[in-house]
C-alpha cells in the first residue's frame, strides 16, 4: 500500500491502526483498553470519522503515548527544523479547539503544542491522557479556565502551571474572545 494519504483524519486513523496492529491488538482489546465502542474504532481507522479530543486522548492512553506522540506519528517526518507550514493542525469536531505540533518530530522527550480553545468552548480529557508524562500550561493570551480533578485554576495571559499526578481535566474558555495557550509535554518513559 504506497498511496498518499492527504486527509488529517485518514492519517490519524491509519496511525491508530498502525499503533493497534503494532501491539497485536484486536479491535475489541482496543475498544476494551480505551472504552471507545468498536464501531467508533472501526470508522476512525478507515478515516470515516473525526475523533474528538476525547476520543484522541482515550486512544492515546490505551496506547501509552501522549496525545502529542500519537499526533506527530500520524503526521510529521523527521527533522530538527518544522516549518509553520508543515506543523500539523488538528480541530476538535466538537468544540473547535484548535492543535497545532509546534515541536518537530525528533528524540527529545518534549513536545511542544500550540492550542486555540475558541470563546465559550470546553474540553475535557481523561486522566489517561497524562500518563507517563508531565506538562506545562503556558496562556499566551486571553483566559483559561482549568480544571485539574478536584482542583480549578483561573488562568491569565503569562500564568504558567505544571501539572500534578494524572487526573481527568476540563480546558474551559469562559469569555467571549478566544484562548491560546501552549502546552509543553515531557515524555518520561
Amino acid at each position: 500500500m504506497s498511496h498518499k494519504i492527504d486527509n488529517v483524519d485518514e492519517k490519524i486513523g491509519a496511525r491508530i491502526r498502525i499503533e493497534r496492529e503494532a501491539r497485536g491488538w484486536s479491535l475489541t482489546e482496543l475498544a476494551e483498553k480505551s472504552g471507545v465502542s468498536r464501531a467508533m474504532i472501526n470508522k476512525v481507522e478507515r478515516g470515516q470519522s473525526s475523533p474528538t479530543a476525547m476520543l484522541m486522548a482515550r486512544f492515546s492512553g490505551a496506547f501509552g503515548l501522549s496525545m502529542s506522540t500519537l499526533m506527530a506519528r500520524a503526521e510529521m517526518q523527521e527533522g530538527r527544523l518544522l516549518r509553520h507550514k508543515d506543523q500539523p493542525l488538528w480541530i476538535d469536531p466538537d468544540s473547535g479547539y484548535t492543535r497545532r505540533h509546534v515541536s518537530p518530530a525528533s528524540d527529545l522527550p518534549v513536545d511542544v503544542v500550540h492550542i486555540d480553545l475558541p470563546a465559550k468552548a470546553r474540553v475535557a480529557l481523561p486522566a489517561s491522557s497524562y500518563v507517563f508524562q508531565r506538562h506545562l500550561i503556558w496562556v499566551l493570551h486571553g483566559m483559561l479556565s482549568f480544571t485539574e480533578g478536584e482542583t480549578f485554576h483561573q488562568m491569565e495571559q503569562g500564568d504558567c502551571l505544571e501539572l500534578g499526578a494524572p487526573s481527568d481535566c476540563v480546558f474551559a474558555n469562559e469569555t467571549d474572545e478566544a484562548c491560546r495557550y501552549a502546552v509543553i509535554v515531557v515524555n518520561t518513559r
